[in-house]
């Protein structure tokens, strides 16, 4: 019997087709030619002596039979999914930890700290996860992960890190070289930069909410810089091209190393619910690496808090 059933590229290839019903978004997708993929299925139907696709000239549509092969191939392949991720950390060993996070909070926040980690536990093997997307825990081959959000995910545990307080930056050279920055008004003769970003009715600051802080009414942000991202907005302002709006806990070694300066104190917070979380499967809770990386990062955050 097992003759019979298709293997796992070609029933990868069938679930993409029929999820997309299209062969060529699918082909796109698993970086095959539209005639590979429809030879592939083509085979499977053979293979199987059933018709999974009605075609016509411009359209294709699962047939009953197709319906049915396509549920069982998405949680075969789910399935599949997870063991492989499983098995993968169970090969890898006890010592290994590897953590997903962002690119921004890698880079301005926690790899300067990492040495001073690999000091106090030795025996722990950290390696990380660069990635926007969202991995999942059941899927991917990660441990644990700090993710930006309310704070709110099923199944697993979750620490605040730190509120996101929103200020002004700028370069030392851009501070020197242009137009005086005394008050707030001054600001409307510089390039401003912030980032664009909205979620459950919540907006990340932007320069009119800053300015509307600071009193200032008249503002017209028609003329700002929007980013799509907090790391472009910043090097903006490492670079002297603008003044940006930047998250302080993601720009204090910029500061506190003179890269840049923080023309003015007025800092708006991110709505309270959202923040940097540290986040990992209730089931591992007890699993001595993760409570190792916990504790050291919870650790770091109030230091981070007395400093400031």
């Amino acid at each position: 019997m097992s003759r019979l059933l298709p293997g796992t590229r070609a029933l990868r290839t069938f679930e993409a087709a029929a999820r997309h019903l299209n062969f060529t978004r699918a082909a796109d997708e698993l970086g095959l030619t539209p005639a590979a993929v429809s030879h592939q299925i083509k085979e499977i139907e053979d293979q199987l002596d059933l018709v999974l696709f009605t075609r016509t000239s411009r359209t294709i549509r699962l047939t009953e039979a197709g319906n049915v092969l396509h549920e069982a191939s998405i949680d075969a392949l789910d399935l599949l999914s997870r063991a492989v991720s499983r098995a993968r950390k169970m090969s890898r060993g006890a010592a290994l930890l590897k953590v997903t996070l962002d690119a921004q909070f890698a880079t301005k926040w926690l790899m300067r700290r990492v040495d001073d980690f690999r000091r106090q536990k030795p025996g722990i093997e950290l390696r990380f996860d660069i990635a926007h997307e969202v991995r999942d825990f059941e899927r991917d081959d990660v441990d644990a992960g700090i993710r930006f959000g309310a704070g709110r995910y099923p199944g697993l545990c979750a620490h605040r890190l730190f509120e996101n307080i929103i200020i002004p930056v700028c370069s030392p050279a851009l501070l020197a070289s242009g137009p005086p920055l005394k008050e707030p008004r001054d600001l409307f003769n510089h390039t401003l930069a912030h980032i664009e970003w909205s979620r459950q009715g919540v907006t990340w600051p932007n320069w009119r909410m800053w300015m509307q802080a600071a009193g200032v009414d008249d503002f017209d942000d028609s003329r700002t810089l929007v980013f799509g991202s907090s790391t472009d907005a910043t090097q903006a302002a490492l670079d002297g091209n603008a003044v940006a709006l930047a998250d302080f806990a993601m720009v204090a070694n910029d500061l506190s190393q003179g890269r840049l300066i923080r023309p003015f104190e007025l800092g708006i917070k991110v709505a309270p619910e959202f923040a940097y979380f540290l986040v990992y499967p209730e089931g591992v809770k007890d699993d001595a690496r993760i409570v190792a990386f916990r504790d050291w990062l919870l650790d770091e955050v109030a230091k981070d808090g007395e400093a400031g």
